[in-house]
């Protein structure tokens, strides 16, 4: 199976300020640009600056004559030779320049850093990590993993050491968190779990933790399986952070816990809160309490608002009035709060995973980890019949769900700078698609006409989704009859509709870029139909699949015999069922899932979509496949040239 090998630097300081996936992009640029000059005899100075105006963060702050001039002042001959580490350290310089002339306050942080780097070559790498964070989560990995079969043999990890993110090398702990988080997510049968692996092993796990990652949320755009594979601190301990918060929060909504709707006072409100996302919902029942409490001030953070203590002593002492004590809340030193504060917590069995350090310094992450914790061990929210049965009755159509789920999680997947956390919410005032759109056919939105939120004026919404609409039609979508308004009222139907033509799009184009197979022709759901069964036959099988409802696919065998016929060695027939009942067809669905993500498929169907063969989700699942195959034959082909 091929594997991202990674790509290695000399210099461990200037290998910490890329993440693998800007280094194989960079790497990729620099090939380009040795192929462009390649009747010279060497890569110059002289020839970067052209190369470098068209580089991210640079390209359109920095120009030609500019970047010039700056090069001259590192290199006194512009006929130096340029490999790739230099062109690395140029392009870091001219980053630093790009800040500098913009005033260095947007993106300072990010990248002013690199003129210290190169300063000095010893300097250490740019990331830091916070340790009360990595303390806190290894506490919650000793915990929540203890009674594993597998990973107690390793556990409990001391937090001091870097035993955490040597573990987290090899997959199996990742791969294990994601399924506490979101059960199932993970079928564990297509998890390497040795105690040593090879590098195809380590490899495949780690495709299948960052697919199935983002398939419950998380968003790893610039994380590589080498990057984890490698266990770099900031990237393994953003990613955990990502996963243990999906965890916390996953009792925040209506379905999980329906006491929720004491938080509003009329049920008119009830389908606004169920639109809230977790965050939000959990400041909301902070507040609800609070101010029965009679606490005096609104907490709409997880930070500064938390760091005196106060609002804590508050809530659990309106929560918890047992273990109640007069002192927290007279005591005048902040942090003797925090400490008496985290001991009333631990009588509701709260874990210690936040000291009071974090709660004095505001510590986000870990105060939303607080305070998320209280909420799952003593919510305080009564029975209230009338509420609780409008919120039962309010409409959940499961294929509506399922395809929510699955467009949400693709959308986020993208790497756009909004996340949806409710799709037909998010979506009505028309950013999010154009975002979206902007993202996967680059020039068609026209931003000069664009309304940034927050919008309050409804026809700026409206201005928003008829441009989307508009985008729309020029890409040939359906939309008879269709209108921007209709988008910002939530027509469910509908913002479901146009984004199947958005996602199937998508696909499209992806497999229509792969020159070696299609050289530039447009691909139909037939061609990629006919190269499932064909690729199927020639492997030998006899599945056969008529069309993408057909109802024989809901077993999964067709699926495993695909997969397997793209890669041998990826399905072990050993844990395949005959699908001969619904207990058989779902085991057989789950493993199908995660292991295309093993193999390295992007896919957000669940199981249920296999078995009750849901013609648009199991299009994207043979398309995926395809996908995945097709690369590997253009970079077999690249690699016989």
């Amino acid at each position: 199976m091929s594997s991202y090998a990674g790509v290695h630097l000399s210099d461990p300081a200037l290998q910490g300020h890329f993440t693998q996936v800007e280094l194989r992009s960079l790497k990729s640029k620099f090939a380009d640009f040795k192929q462009e000059w390649a009747d010279s005899a060497t890569v110059t100075v002289a020839n970067l600056p052209p190369v470098m105006a068209k580089l991210k963060r640079i390209n359109g702050v920095l120009f030609e004559g500019e970047i010039e001039a700056i090069l001259r002042e590192s290199y006194a001959d512009s006929s130096i030779e340029i490999d790739f580490e230099e062109f690395l350290r140029a392009y870091l310089n001219l980053q630093a320049r790009a800040v500098a002339k913009l005033g260095g306050k947007r993106h300072a942080s990010s990248l002013l850093k690199s003129t210290s780097f190169l300063k000095s070559s010893t300097t250490v790498t740019q990331h830091t990590i916070s340790q009360s964070e990595k303390a806190s989560y290894v506490a919650h990995i000793n915990n929540c993993l203890s009674e594993d079969k597998f990973l107690k043999n390793f556990l409990p990890l001391d937090p001091d050491s870097n035993a955490f993110f040597d573990l987290a090398k090899d997959g199996v702990l990742l791969c294990k968190l994601i399924n506490i988080a979101v059960s199932g997510t993970i079928d564990e049968r297509a998890i390497n779990m040795k105690k040593v692996l090879n590098p195809w092993e380590r490899n495949e796990n780690h495709t299948l933790c960052l697919n199935s990652a983002k398939a419950i949320g998380c968003t790893v755009v610039n994380i590589g399986t080498q990057d984890l594979v490698e266990g770099r601190p900031h990237l393994v301990l953003g990613l955990v952070s990502q996963i243990i918060k999906i965890q916390l929060l996953a009792d925040l909504n209506l379905k999980r816990t329906p006491q929720l709707v004491e938080l509003v006072d009329d049920s008119k409100d009830v389908e606004e809160l169920i639109n809230l996302p977790p965050e939000k919902m959990l400041l909301k029942w902070m507040n609800f309490h609070l101010q029965k409490a009679g606490y005096k001030k609104q907490v709409t953070n997880f930070s500064s608002d938390l760091k005196d203590g106060e609002a804590y002593a508050y809530l659990l002492n309106t929560l918890a009035p047992e273990h109640c004590s007069p002192a927290t809340l007279n005591t005048k030193d902040p942090t003797e709060r925090a400490k008496m504060v985290i001991e009333h917590a631990e009588k509701l069995d709260c874990e210690r995973y936040v000291s009071p350090k974090d709660i004095v310094e505001g510590s986000p992450n870990l105060n939303l980890a607080f305070v998320a914790q209280i909420f799952q061990h003593r919510n305080g929210l009564t029975v209230d019949s009338k509420k609780m049965s409008f919120a039962e009755m309010m409409p959940d159509d499961d294929q509506v769900s399922r395809e929510e789920r699955a467009f949400r999680l693709w959308i986020n997947s993208l790497g756009i700078l909004s996340y949806v956390n409710n799709l037909f919410e998010d979506v009505r005032n028309g950013w999010v698609l154009l975002e979206v759109l902007d993202k996967l056919f680059p020039g068609t939105v026209n931003w000069k006409q664009a309304n940034k939120p927050p919008i309050k004026m409804p026809f700026r919404k409206v201005e928003n989704c008829n441009q989307v609409v508009k985008i729309g039609k020029d890409l040939n979508f359906s939309l008879v009859n269709v209108a921007g308004n209709d988008i910002v009222q939530g027509n469910k139907k509908l913002i479901l509709a146009f984004l199947w033509q958005l996602m199937r799009s998508n696909i499209l184009q992806l497999l229509r870029n792969l020159r070696f197979h299609s050289q530039g022709k447009e691909i139909t759901d037939a061609d990629i139909l006919n190269w499932a069964n064909n690729k199927v036959k020639k492997s030998g099988r006899t599945s056969h699949m008529e069309s993408f409802k057909d109802k024989s696919l809901s077993n999964g065998i067709f699926f495993l015999e695909l997969l397997s016929a793209v890669e041998p060695r990826v399905v072990n027939w050993s844990l395949v069922t005959k699908g001969e009942n619904d207990k058989d067809n779902k085991l057989n669905a789950t493993y199908i899932i995660s292991v295309a993500r093993k193999l390295g498929c992007s896919i957000f169907l669940l199981p249920d979509d296999i078995m009750e063969v849901n013609q648009k989700m199991i299009l994207t699942l043979t398309a995926s496949i395809m996908y995945w195959s097709l690369q590997q034959g253009t970079r077999n082909s690249e690699l016989s040239e």
